[in-house]
């Protein structure tokens, strides 16, 4: 549908946006890490940097998939792992003051346990230093021993992304990820610990249509997933997939009400959302 972006999806910089992207991009080269909002073109990296808040991206900046909609970079990285990342990742948070922190990854099929240790560690590393903070993580489709470790470290949310509609899977995501595999690592985040909070969320504007973004919510409420969030697709690059089309924030609203009575526990549902932004007021609602 070309490159022409609706007036919803302007993004402003302000001048507090850039003091704090800043102080944020200073904190990133002194210990040397890499967050997904710059790997994969986030459109919030003025506003949530300028917010000192940022996702750190672990196991490094190369990833083992290909998937369709993203710009992380795809390579195998042959089992090198930085065992010192997780204490650099909690020295970081600790400069920037941050009492919700959030933790993604890159996959990492070249790993046994696909990165999971490492995710563990930087969860009880950023525990260590800050022990106050909400730790929350964004998993890949960790299922058996590696989804265990994760939640024997006791994050205080898992998140792992269904990112887009059952038809459009094959499409969208690589073949090694499914629809049906996240929803059953979802499901065993429940049947491990029951207490524990959950969240996905799906890109929209690939060309899904309503009544299946419909189904896909039913679907994460019938494994119990608390929090969902649903944004507009962007294509980072002109290798990743096109835009089929921008959904209008009404449409948004009407699906944010939908999910709500579904019985999310909590529901972001606008354009430029995305499953880190906001993360701390999300995880707010259930204090």
């Amino acid at each position: 549908m070309g490159d022409v972006k609706p007036d919803w999806l302007r993004v402003n910089v302000s001048s507090r946006d850039r003091d704090g992207m800043s102080a944020l991009t200073g904190a990133l080269a002194t210990h040397a890490l890499n967050t997904v909002c710059r790997s994969a073109h986030c459109p919030n990296l003025p506003e949530c940097w300028g917010a000192r808040t940022a996702t750190f991206l672990l196991l490094g900046d190369t990833c083992t998939r290909n998937c369709g909609f993203c710009a992380v970079p795809t390579g195998w990285p042959e089992g090198v792992l930085d065992e010192e990342e997780p204490t650099r990742v909690a020295d970081a948070a600790s400069s920037l003051g941050l009492q919700h922190v959030v933790l993604t990854s890159v996959d990492r099929d070249d790993l046994a346990d696909g990165g999971a240790g490492q995710f563990a560690a930087a969860v009880d590393a950023v525990r260590r230093r800050i022990p106050e903070a909400a730790v929350e993580v964004l998993i890949p489709d960790y299922t058996g021993a590696s989804l265990q470790r994760i939640l024997e470290a006791r994050p205080s949310v898992v998140g792992h992304n269904l990112e887009t509609v059952h038809r459009l899977t094959p499409k969208v995501r690589d073949p090694r990820a499914g629809y049906t595999r996240s929803l059953e690592v979802l499901a065993q985040v429940k049947k491990r610990n029951a207490g524990q909070v959950t969240k996905s969320s799906l890109l929209l504007g690939m060309g899904e249509e309503p009544d299946e973004v419909l189904r896909a919510m039913e679907d994460l409420r019938s494994v119990g997933v608390d929090f969902v969030v649903l944004g507009q697709y962007l294509r980072p690059t002109p290798r990743q997939l096109p835009v089929v089309r921008y959904v209008s924030p009404e449409m948004f609203a009407e699906f944010a009400g939908e999910a709500k009575a579904m019985g999310f526990r909590g529901v972001v549902a606008a354009p430029l959302a995305r499953t880190s932004y906001n993360a701390a007021a999300l995880y707010q609602q259930l204090r």
